[in-house]
């Protein structure tokens, strides 16, 4: 896939992503030039915080899982992953997170296969649940993983032959764009994706990267 092409499928995500809570920004800022009660406003002045909340949290979390994560440093500090994590996941309540990453950095490209695979792990549990982040280094290298728990986990069958390199990079779809990214990451490092959604209400994903 085209570098040009890879960038389309990112952007058309990103745009995915973004438009509920801009579109609300867009919505309130609306109703409150109309609204003169001022129980009213003051619930629509709530709506435009959490609104705002939202599309910050998704932009952070982007900037550090599509974009240039924390400037020209080779490695980023993994608390910057964690904070991203919980704003994107742990505001309403809906996900349960867990932390279970020692390491103190990782390597722009380790943590961008991280973030990934929290995105499509988030994305599966449609009615919420529990997600656990583990990271830990050895001599051989570094190995990701990532647990979906919850009432109703769905992977996108899709997904996971993107993931696991089982599609011809043409058929990519928007959607899959972090499934993509995360293929290609692991792949170029010379490493392996596993994928792991036998069991009801569990999904498992591993990526194990060479040092």
């Amino acid at each position: 896939m085209k570098s040009y092409e890879f960038a389309s499928l990112l952007c058309s995500r990103l745009c995915h992503d973004l438009l509920s809570p801009v579109g609300a920004l867009n919505n309130g800022i609306e109703l409150l030039a109309d609204e003169h009660d001022p129980e009213m406003r003051a619930r629509c002045l709530d709506l435009l915080g959490e609104s705002a909340r939202a599309s910050a949290n998704k932009l952070k979390f982007f900037r550090l899982a599509f974009g240039a994560a924390g400037g020209f440093a080779d490695d980023v500090d993994t608390r910057e992953a964690r904070v991203a994590i919980e704003g994107l996941f742990g505001g309403d309540g809906r996900i349960q997170l867990g932390w279970m990453v020692d390491e103190p950095t990782m390597s722009k490209s380790a943590l961008k296969v991280l973030l990934n695979l929290v995105l499509l792990a988030g994305d599966a549990l449609v009615r919420g649940g529990r997600l656990d982040v583990g990271a830990e280094r050895h001599a051989e290298g570094l190995d990701i993983v990532i647990r979906a728990e919850g009432p109703r986990v769905v992977l996108d069958p899709e997904l996971k032959k993107v993931l696991l390199g089982e599609i011809d990079e043409d058929s990519v779809a928007p959607r899959a764009a972090a499934a993509w990214l995360v293929h290609c990451l692991v792949t170029e490092g010379g490493g392996i994706v596993q994928v792991a959604d036998q069991d009801e209400g569990l999904l498992l994903f591993g990526a194990s990267l060479p040092a």
